[in-house]
Parts: C-alpha cells; sequence; structure tokens
C-alpha cells in the first residue's frame, strides 16, 4: 500500500514583513506630503520683501526704525525722490509697494495684483507710520494695480496653480502610454499646451473675473507653463523610464506647487524655498502670469526664461530618449527578418 506525501505548506504570498514594509511607506510618504504643503504656510512670514520708500532722506531715516520695530527684517528698502519713481518702480514688478512721504501727506502705496498678502501687510503697518516723528496720524492708503472687482481677494489665480500642474503632468501621463515616439509625444505636449492655455485662460478671465490684460498674453503665460511641465516629465521619462516620471511629478508637485509663492509672494516662504521656487515651472508661471495679467507683461523677463529653459530641456530630453530607443528597435527588425528568410526560400 502506497502512502501519499503531504503537499508542503505554502508560503502566505503576503508575509508579514511585507505588510510592515507597506505601513512604514505609506507613512513617510505621508509626512513627506504634509511637510511639502504645510511648511511653506506655517513659516511664511515676511521677511526682505522689496518696498520702495519715496521723500527727503530725513523722512526716510525717521520711518525705517519704525518698519524695523514693526517687522524686523521684513523689508528691503528702496529709496526714490518722487510719488512718480515710486510707482514707476511697482508697475515695473520692481517693488510690492512703496510709503510716500514727498507731499507732506504720508500715503502707502500698495499693489494687490502683485501680491495681496503683502498688500495687506502695508495697509497693517500704516498706523504704526502714524506714531513716527515728522508724520501726521492718519495715513492714507492707495491701491496702485488692484485685483479685478469680481475676484478682489486673488483667490482664482491663487488656485489656478495646482491645475496647472496637473494638467502638465496629465498630459505627459497620457502621452506616455498613449503615444509612441519622441517627436509625437513632443507635438502631443504643445498641441494640448496651446489648447489647455485657451480654456484655462478664458475660465479664469472671462468667467471668473481673476484677471485683466490681454488673453492673448495670458494664454501664452499658461500654455508656456504647461509645456514646461509636461516636457521636463516626459523627458525624464523617455530616458529614465518609470522612474524618470516619478521623479518628474515630484520635483513640479512636492517641491515646485508648494515653493512656487503663487498664493502669497515668494519672498514671504522661508529661508531660500522662495528662489528655488521661482527656478522652477510652477513659480516661474505664476510670477508670469501676474505680469501678463496685471503689469502689461513689465517683470516677466525672468520667468519666461526660466519657463523657457525647462521646455528645451524637456524637448532635447525626449528627442534623445527617442534616438536611443531606435537603434534597439531596428537591430530587433532585422533579427526578426533574417529569422524569417529560411522559411521563405523552403516554401518556395
Amino acid at each position: 500500500m502506497s502512502t501519499q506525501a503531504a503537499p508542503p505548506v505554502s508560503a502566505s504570498p503576503y508575509p508579514w514583513p511585507a505588510v510592515a514594509k507597506a505601513v512604514a511607506l505609506l507613512t513617510v510618504s505621508i509626512s513627506l506630503l504634509l511637510t511639502a504643503f504645510a511648511w511653506p504656510s506655517v513659516r511664511s512670514s515676511v521677511h526682505d520683501v522689496p518696498i520702495a520708500v519715496a521723500g527727503p532722506a530725513l523722512a526716510v531715516q525717521q520711518v525705517t526704525p519704525v518698519l524695523d520695530q514693526r517687522l524686523p527684517d521684513g523689508f528691503e528698502v528702496v529709496e526714490v525722490a518722487d510719488t512718480a519713481a515710486a510707482e514707476r518702480l511697482i508697475r515695473d514688478r520692481e517693488v510690492y509697494g512703496a510709503i510716500d512721504l514727498s507731499s507732506g501727506t504720508p500715503q502707502v502705496i500698495t499693489a494687490s495684483a502683485g501680491s495681496a498678502a503683502v498688500a495687506q501687510t502695508l495697509n497693517g503697518i500704516a498706523a504704526g507710520l502714524g506714531q513716527a516723528p515728522g508724520t501726521v496720524a492718519a495715513v492714507a492708503a492707495r491701491d496702485l494695480v488692484p485685483l479685478p472687482a469680481d475676484d478682489p481677494r486673488g483667490a482664482g489665480l491663487a488656485a489656478g496653480a495646482l491645475p496647472l500642474v496637473m494638467g502638465g503632468l496629465l498630459a505627459a501621463l497620457l502621452l506616455t502610454r498613449l503615444v509612441r515616439g519622441g517627436v509625437r509625444r513632443v507635438t502631443g505636449a504643445l498641441a494640448f499646451a496651446v489648447t489647455g492655455g485657451l480654456a484655462v485662460a478664458a475660465i479664469l478671465q472671462f468667467w471668473f473675473g481673476s484677471m485683466d490684460g490681454s488673453y492673448a498674453a495670458n494664454t501664452g503665460a499658461i500654455a508656456l507653463t504647461v509645456a514646461a511641465i509636461a516636457l521636463t516629465i516626459l523627458g525624464l521619462e523617455s530616458l529614465l523610464g518609470y522612474v524618470g516620471f516619478g521623479l518628474g511629478a515630484a520635483i513640479m508637485m512636492l517641491i515646485g506647487n508648494p515653493l512656487s509663492g503663487t498664493a502669497t509672494a515668494p519672498e514671504m516662504l522661508p529661508g531660500w524655498s522662495g528662489a528655488l521656487g521661482q527656478l522652477l515651472p510652477p513659480g516661474a508661471g505664476g510670477q508670469l502670469l501676474r505680469s501678463t495679467a496685471f503689469f502689461d507683461g513689465h517683470g516677466a523677463t525672468h520667468s519666461a526664461t526660466v519657463l523657457a529653459t525647462w521646455l528645451t530641456l524637456g524637448t532635447v530630453l525626449c528627442l534623445a530618449g527617442n534616438l536611443r530607443r531606435r537603434p534597439t528597435a531596428t537591430t530587433e527588425g532585422t533579427v526578426e527578418g533574417t529569422a524569417a528568410q529560411p522559411a521563405t526560400r523552403a516554401t518556395v
């Protein structure tokens, strides 16, 4: 009589150590997400924000200590002679606002379209300026470049930063899945950037009323931002595969978006993070859109250069990845053709 051996007990396909690793990975991930998105907001403050102070040198010297007392190291003061010079710096986006002491009656000049948060801060220190020597108790406030009446808090522009990043990310994802060939992917990304720019600019400007300025210029700013994000991710994916896609998505979503400074101002972000954010497409795109929407394109050179650099880099990476794959595909086709030749001759 034969005896059948008992089948070996198979190991569990999902052992407990794998569960522990998954829990640890998820814990690290949620901690990184919280840090990336909450840290800039929690640590946000006014520091080294450029503003102009117009008036005689003696008056400027009297006001500067008041500013330092209310907000230590909060402002980087640019001294100008008169009101016209201060307004010119504001319109050229070289400063966020001004304190005008040149006309005898002090006034605070703001530009809420440049940063509603900075404008609110300047309005808040107006009462303190009334206590400075040589000034009157009442300090007038004037918004030189206001936000649109339909969106006086600038909520639409601030909320539009994330959809631009998501749009570029989704474009890269779909093109990677559905389209083969570097040239076709680049063409698809550029085409979507144009159509997406037209749609987003129309919604923000004509429906929400969150932007002024030229519709064509606003569309161009949005399209350039989306194209820079999408092509950068596509380029990294073409060279590194899924690792490159994840790297590009992390740069844009976890670093670029929280450090863009679109909701406040880059100077209000902690430490070096504001400067870093302006070197990435989300931050540069937000500043470029403010320039086209409210300042007739003034101050757009740096942002446009940053976006054009990322767009060019992404395009080069896409084409380089396509060239690297082509010899492999050609070799495989040659091998298949060679293997098929004996069968053809035998048939003949």
